[in-house]
């Protein structure tokens, strides 16, 4: 059971997001420039955090 488990994000990085995205939803009415918005925004985290974005962490994109 303990090899099906997936790492988490630290919290720090998950509390980030979560307020990045809603800020990004406030300011932004189109729904595809929110979309671009949060692709970015996640482009972003990946290239400053590359040990924490491996391919065993799954990001889904809800907007």
């Amino acid at each position: 059971m303990a090899e099906n488990k997936k790492k988490k994000l630290p919290k720090s990085l998950r509390k980030f997001i979560r307020k990045e995205k809603a800020r990004i939803r406030r300011e932004v009415l189109n729904m595809e420039e929110q979309k671009k918005k949060i692709q970015q925004l996640y482009e972003n985290i990946k290239k400053t955090n590359p040990n924490w974005l491996k391919s065993q962490f799954f990001i889904t994109i809800k907007v």
